[in-house]
């Protein structure tokens, strides 16, 4: 179950503590379980959203964006900043791309960016609280991690070294796969046509997202992997709520 911890440790801020340094198969073997922990994340959102019946709508929805962005330590939208203004900075050139996504800093790009994103998680989750259709909380967390699991079993790595390359190095590629399957008959099993919408529109997106990130960088990085999650999950319960 080393792999199960490794997963939940670096895609949440639960305090998991490893009981000595993995190996980087173990390190691998963490990405069957990312749509795990994204279903553990949704679970807890779901459980927080059925405690909060008779709160104001507004303050319902800010506690749960609050909470989704708490358990994922801000990781994520780290990584939509950095490719946010590594995208803009870069001008097509892939290498000055790569440099920016390095630096540390945000710019107004990043800022913008992230603004955005969390306006209209925030305004989807309002429509979908007042819909109540909270099923939607389980399964945009498991497609974003799914999708991980999947840029991984489909894209070249291209910083070398590093926590990224031994995921892509040591992924187990078959159980990838049936992992991948099992993710999205899950998310049909829970949420029906909300779920098939969903995997359809996911697939979609990634698939395009993939593409510009091949034609730019020519495989994928640990700051494009977190964009790919967060524009996924805002993806798809923004058009949730638009179609429900």
């Amino acid at each position: 179950m080393l792999p199960f911890w490794i997963a939940l440790q670096f895609l949440s801020s639960l305090p998991i503590r490893l009981p000595g340094m993995p190996t980087p198969q173990e390190v691998g073997r963490s990405l069957l379980f990312y749509p795990l922990v994204g279903l553990l994340i949704g679970v807890i959102l779901w459980a927080l959203n059925w405690l909060l019946p008779g709160t104001p709508s507004l303050l319902h929805a800010a506690l749960l964006l609050t909470a989704w962005v708490l358990l994922s330590g801000g990781l994520h939208l780290d990584g939509l900043a950095d490719s946010a203004d590594a995208w803009l900075g870069g001008f097509g050139d892939r290498e000055r791309t790569l440099t920016i996504m390095k630096d540390p800093r945000s710019g107004p790009i990043a800022v913008v960016t992230l603004v955005l994103v969390l306006l209209l998680k925030f305004a989807a989750l309002l429509a979908l609280i007042e819909q109540q259709h909270s099923v939607a909380l389980i399964i945009a967390p498991l497609i974003g991690r799914g999708a991980m699991l999947g840029l991984f079993l489909t894209t070249p790595y291209v910083r070398p070294g590093g926590l990224g390359q031994a995921l892509a190095d040591h992924l187990p590629r078959l159980a990838g796969m049936q992992v991948l399957a099992v993710s999205g008959v899950a998310c049909v099993l829970v949420a029906g046509l909300s779920g098939v919408l969903a995997v359809v529109l996911a697939a979609l997106v990634f698939a395009w997202l993939r593409h510009v990130m091949l034609r730019r960088l020519g495989g994928t990085t640990g700051d494009t992997a977190g964009a790919l999650l967060e524009l996924l999950e805002m993806t798809v319960i923004v058009c949730l709520a638009l179609i429900l």
